[in-house]
């Protein structure tokens, strides 16, 4: 099925500042970023994990530590999305003992995606805190997760998909809302 681009919602542009901004909520609500970590969810959330990051050190002048979960096997749906599923190993050169974690994810859509990561995390250590930061959130939830940043809502139907396109993985910066044709 070929989806049809109905609105382009945020550009290179809109998405650095939407960015910025949560770069500046993170620090704001945990009072600096002693505690702080950032974990990016394969696969976009890792690019905007490390774009954070770097917005982080332009104002701080400390560079967050940086991980990437993959939650492969810890989806609830595991079965329904793939025969062979690829899984790329955690890289969290860090313990999360003691800190605030900040999950990094492109939309945030049913809730499923950040509970699998809780999931994933549980297993690496006891966070001091686990918070969510998602560029889209969209809405529909099926579980009570709600996302501590956002770079922004957009009220979307069931028959529409939120489509991030980042420069580090398909060569440009982009959110779309696609519609079935």
């Amino acid at each position: 099925m070929e989806w049809q681009t109905k609105s382009v919602i945020l550009d290179g542009e809109k998405i650095g500042r939407s960015l910025t901004r949560m770069a500046h909520e993170i620090i704001e609500k945990n009072r600096g970023i002693e505690e702080v970590v950032l974990v990016g969810i394969h696969t976009r959330g890792v690019p905007l994990a490390r774009r954070l990051q770097e917005k982080i050190s332009q104002i701080e002048g400390v560079t967050v530590p940086l991980g990437e979960l993959d939650i492969t096997f810890y989806r609830d749906d595991l079965t329904t999305r793939s025969d062979m599923p690829v899984v790329k190993p955690a890289e969290l050169p860090f313990s999360i003992t003691g800190k605030v974690v900040v999950l990094v994810d492109d939309v945030l859509y049913t809730g499923r995606t950040i509970r699998a990561a809780m999931d994933a995390l549980m297993d690496l250590g006891r966070a001091q805190k686990i918070q969510a930061a998602v560029l889209v959130d969209r809405g529909h939830r099926e579980l009570p997760i709600r996302a501590d940043y956002v770079g922004k809502n957009v009220p979307t139907s069931h028959q529409e998909m939120v489509a991030v396109q980042l420069a580090e993985i398909d060569g440009t910066d982009q959110v779309t809302i696609k519609t079935a044709p």
